[in-house]
């Protein structure tokens, strides 16, 4: 393949690793004192899986992102792409409410409307590219599992 077949993949990976990177910066502290201070419901993995699998989810989230923006533009190619930048700044947002300001409950409406967000952008992809599509479901089993954690942080720590 031709150099030039990368730089969207190359460009829409990045971006998605940013803005998770970015994030995980940002709530640094927080992550911290939640470590310390927060009971953590059954099933809480240790805190060296989150970068891990977030890694791995937000560079396949970028590459389906560039399959999609790779497709001939129509209306669905728009919106897939718009969908894909919303979600991308509610999971920023997400990990600051979460961690920074420990609003548990906020936190957690606020990751429903992120994971309603991503299905929404599943479907829309999956009328483009059944391929990009299907990279969102890990994306969607990870914020499902996120919802129960967030769920059983936030009743347990009333």
């Amino acid at each position: 393949m031709k150099l030039r077949t990368w730089k969207p993949y190359l460009l829409w990976i990045l971006l998605a690793e940013a803005v998770g990177g970015l994030s995980g910066w940002l709530s640094r502290e927080g992550i911290q004192l939640y470590n310390e201070t927060v009971i953590q419901p059954p099933l809480s993995p240790s805190m060296w899986v989150f970068p891990v699998v977030w890694g791995i989810l937000y560079a396949l989230m970028g590459i389906g992102a560039a399959r999609i923006s790779m497709m001939p533009s129509s209306a669905e190619r728009s919106r897939g792409l718009n969908l894909f930048v919303i979600q991308l700044a509610l999971n920023f947002c997400w990990s600051l409410i979460f961690f920074n300001l420990q609003a548990f409950s906020i936190a957690f409406f606020w990751l429903l409307c992120l994971l309603a967000i991503v299905l929404w952008m599943f479907f829309t992809f999956k009328q483009i590219d059944p391929l990009a599509a299907n990279l969102q479901i890990p994306y969607l089993l990870w914020l499902s599992f996120a919802a129960y954690l967030n769920a059983g942080v936030w009743y347990l720590n009333k």
